[in-house]
């Protein structure tokens, strides 16, 4: 590889890690373009392989840090991970059978409501749609199993991570406090991650020339974001993930209407 490209990579990947883990996404909403608008790659489903695979070294790095600081739900996590697992796979599949398009319009829909309500800095018990933590027994279950899928399916098929779900849905609807969001949603992350560039690996859409130094450099990052964290205002941490979310969801009407 030229040294030029490796250096380039490795060092938006530092910033994209430092941003992906204080907010408790993997970073794909920012390394999918990349790749595919400086044409490091040919196609949306290779920036996708390879982005996922990066994803799963700012969650295993970002979620050390939150789990040090004691700021990761393990609960809800473990509950979350074998649907988000089933849906990673079930993501990386559908990127060979359905118009990722259409798919990309509806998440992007999805995504405005928590949009609105980060924005404007909103805590949970101000939301009129939120649990207030109320979830329990059988909701409980059900609300995460759903949770889980959507986000694994995000992350498999869009290579996002799947953090752009879990975390407002977290904050939103179940009532976390949104630095314990962030970190959960790192910890749910890395199973999935791991399963979904394994699949993108099988349908040959991994570039690991272009990975590696992605890697090394999200690494980096990840380890720097939750330091930041610790010195904003919850309501301003809020808004800022607001703004990225609204990224994305542009990101995504811009590839759907393409």
């Amino acid at each position: 590889m030229d040294v030029g490209i490796f250096i380039t990579l490795f060092l938006a990947a530092i910033g994209i890690g430092g941003l992906a883990s204080l907010l408790g996404v993997g970073g794909g909403i920012f390394m999918v373009p990349l790749l595919l608008m400086a044409h490091f790659v040919p196609t949306l489903q290779a920036a996708i392989g390879t982005s996922i695979a990066g994803v799963i070294f700012t969650s295993l790095s970002g979620s050390v840090v939150y789990a040090l600081r004691r700021t990761i739900d393990f609960r809800l996590g473990l509950l979350l991970m074998p649907t988000t697992i089933i849906g990673a796979w079930c993501g990386a599949r559908l990127t060979t059978i359905i118009d990722s398009r259409i798919l990309a319009i509806a998440f992007g829909t999805f995504l405005l409501y928590p949009v609105v309500m980060m924005l404007r800095g909103k805590g949970p018990k101000e939301i009129t749609l939120s649990l207030h933590g109320e979830a329990k027994g059988a909701r409980l279950y059900v609300f995460t199993a759903v949770l889980g899928l959507v986000a694994g399916t995000a992350s498999g098929l869009f290579g996002i991570g799947g953090g752009t779900v879990v975390v407002p849905a977290l904050a939103v609807f179940l009532g976390l406090d949104i630095v314990t969001a962030v970190g959960t949603s790192l910890f749910v992350m890395f199973p999935a991650a791991v399963m979904g560039a394994h699949q993108h690996w099988m349908q040959g859409n991994l570039h690991p020339e272009l990975a590696l130094p992605l890697i090394l450099g999200l690494i980096i990052g990840a380890q720097i974001g939750p330091r930041i964290g610790e010195h904003l205002p919850k309501k301003r941490l809020r808004q800022i993930f607001g703004a990225v979310l609204l990224y994305a969801a542009i990101s995504m009407f811009m590839n759907g209407f393409s």
